[in-house]
């Protein structure tokens, strides 16, 4: 009884989150004592698949077959529910995509389960299985527990775990061929759906500075720019920076926009809605700069700065440079 992590492919690239996917199956294969094994579909998907065994599942399962070349919910149901019935995982583990939000639910309905979305940690005690997910907007935290003999499905949320976190090595690569009629079709692939054409993708950037309702007024976010120039780093806005119009909506962190984790985030003036916080807690290291002490960041942040951005940032871009020489 193996934890299946299902890693979603385009065009041959994996997804990021496919990363992410994997970090989570391992850890809770670790929990529960047992393997990990990963599945990529598609058409001549054995280049991504090798790709995967380097990063030491217990087995990877190319899934290939014309008609997974495009994506297709009546497609990719009918080969893992073929391929889940050889497996026979425990826990089938999704990215939560808008794919997976397609055709998880469907498949999960196949084995007379639930699909668990959006998963925010998880835990192994006892071999039953515990995930946590977030409700209100991520005001309140629910465990699921979950029960029966399995397959069980779930569906990891972005950023929630770490893809640095995976450990490398070594496996095998077994092929699957589906059996699928076309007849079994029913849907006209169209183009992949794009959730907005962004200028930038803030989920691949390593450094990122924020700026909030602190910064008072359009022409100061120049001032925050300044430190994203010198640690090299995108901008990021909240909420009520976005709305007002300062900032583009593409650069929107938080419920309603971008979910992110990069190696630093750096927050300038905001106070810490949990509408904010969602969107960002899964960062490696987070710095919080915000003149009000009580500030609800400073609850999440590694280091915090105690002050008012006007004075402080300034003093950081010129001790950043420095350090740069």
């Amino acid at each position: 009884m193996s934890v299946l992590a299902i890693l979603e492919q385009e065009n041959g690239v994996l997804h990021r989150m496919s990363w992410e996917t994997l970090a989570a199956a391992q850890q809770l294969a670790a929990s529960l004592g047992t393997t990990v094994e990963a599945v990529v579909l598609g058409k001549g998907v054995a280049a991504i698949a090798s790709d995967a065994a380097l990063k030491s599942p217990a087995k990877v399962w190319a899934v290939e077959h014309d008609l997974l070349d495009a994506y297709t919910p009546d497609g990719y149901t009918i080969a893992l529910e073929q391929l889940i019935k050889k497996a026979s995982p425990q826990l089938v583990l999704f990215a939560h995509t808008y794919r997976t939000r397609d055709f998880a639910p469907k498949l999960a309905t196949r084995f007379s389960s639930v699909l668990v979305s959006d998963v925010i940690a998880a835990r192994a005690e006892g071999g039953a299985i515990t995930l946590v997910r977030q409700l209100f907007q991520g005001k309140l935290n629910g465990e699921v527990k979950l029960s029966g003999a399995g397959p069980l499905f779930a569906s990891v949320q972005a950023g929630a775990w770490r893809a640095d976190s995976l450990e490398a090595g070594t496996s095998t690569v077994e092929n699957f061929s589906p059996t699928i009629d076309a007849a079994q079709i029913r849907q006209v692939a169209e183009a992949p759906f794009r959730e907005a054409a962004r200028a930038v993708d803030l989920t691949a950037s390593e450094i990122i500075v924020s700026v909030g309702r602190g910064i008072k007024e359009e022409s100061n976010i120049a001032v925050v720019q300044e430190l994203a120039d010198a640690l090299g780093a995108e901008m990021a806005a909240s909420r009520p920076i976005c709305d007002a119009g300062w900032m583009p909506m593409e650069r929107q962190v938080g419920s309603s926009g971008q979910t992110v984790a990069p190696k630093m985030y750096v927050a300038v003036g905001i106070s810490g809605a949990i509408q904010h916080l969602v969107g960002m807690k899964g960062s490696k290291t987070i710095v919080a700069i915000n003149k009000d002490a009580a500030a609800p960041i400073f609850e999440v942040a590694d280091y915090g700065i105690v002050g008012d951005l006007f004075e402080v940032v300034p003093a950081l871009v010129e001790e950043v440079k420095k350090a740069k020489g």
